[in-house]
């Protein structure tokens, strides 16, 4: 991308640039129906969902899932996402947010909890590979938290400075990630968590990527 001039924006990919609602729900019903669950709705979905995702289960079961349970539920869960994505592109406006932002002399990456093998060649299927100085997915076992990550992120990226980073994301484990290496987060509605549950963290909630962006240039000058 050549020089930067500082700000950089991390990027998270399902529910934020990736708009991929029908196809989470769908797996996540999917991988209920495994141990007989009612199905779930967007709603109840996005007032609900949290990380570790074994939490979220317990939230609906009134238990942990067993380790037994976890395996059938996330390997179910993964096998009919990957079919169902394909129906899904990226969430409106985005090709626009990404070369503008690239255009003013600034940097951007993502960091997913979706598995490196599967969102690189996703990433690139869109033709906005080149928009990023670095891609990254989830490596090793699903389910936990972003915030480990973060940290291998950031310090892969050079002349990147977490004070004048920006998270977006639409998961308030996204913010957790952020505070969590000294960098600022901005939360967007259009994903896994409802307004509501957003607002509790504390960082700026919106409602569009165009306001994300507006206000990662704000926080990051």
């Amino acid at each position: 991308m050549g020089m930067h001039n500082g700000a950089h924006i991390v990027w998270d990919w399902n529910g934020t640039l990736f708009h991929d609602n029908d196809a989470i729900i769908g797996a996540t019903n999917a991988a209920f129906a495994e141990l007989g669950l009612e199905p779930i709705t967007l709603e109840r979905y996005r007032a609900l969902y949290c990380v570790p995702v074994p939490k979220f289960y317990e939230r609906l079961m009134g238990r942990l899932p067993t380790d037994a349970e976890w395996l059938v539920m996330d390997d179910t869960f993964h096998r009919y996402y990957a079919e169902h994505r394909v129906r899904c592109g990226l969430t409106e406006g985005v090709t626009e947010l990404l070369v503008d932002w690239r255009s003013a002399g600034r940097s951007q990456s993502i960091l997913s909890m979706y598995g490196h093998e599967e969102l690189v060649p996703l990433v690139r299927g869109f033709g906005i590979a080149d928009h990023f100085i670095r891609i990254d997915g989830r490596t090793g076992p699903s389910g936990g938290s972003k915030a480990e990550h973060m940290v291998r992120h950031l310090g892969s990226l050079t002349g990147v400075e977490a004070r004048r980073t920006v998270v977006i994301g639409d998961a308030a484990d996204d913010a957790v990630a952020a505070l969590h290496v000294g960098a600022r987060a901005v939360l967007y509605t259009g994903g896994s968590h409802g307004r509501a549950s957003l607002e509790t963290v504390g960082v700026p909630v919106v409602d569009t990527l165009q306001e994300a962006v507006a206000e990662a240039e704000r926080l990051a000058a």
